[in-house]
């Protein structure tokens, strides 16, 4: 599962560009006692910016991909200070 996800990760990623975002930081976690294998932070123009990334065709065509290779999702809005 490991490797899925990463493959599904490096595919969609590249599409934040496009969509006024940015990933600020990838890092990965031994995923032990479920702990999310995997942890991004990006950087968004705007909340729009946001929305069309999840929305993009290209990225929701992969859907079964990313079912198969992550458990859970939760994003969490904060402000860098």
């Amino acid at each position: 599962m490991e490797q899925s996800l990463i493959a599904y990760e490096d595919a969609v990623l590249t599409l934040v560009d496009e969509h006024g975002g940015k990933v600020v930081h990838r890092a990965r976690t031994d995923g032990a006692e479920g702990k999310p294998l995997e942890i991004q932070l990006f950087e968004w123009a705007s909340q729009e910016a946001m929305d069309s990334y999840m929305s993009d065709p290209r990225r929701t065509a992969l859907s079964a991909d990313r079912e198969q290779a992550i458990a859970r999702t939760e994003i969490v809005p904060v402000q860098l200070s």
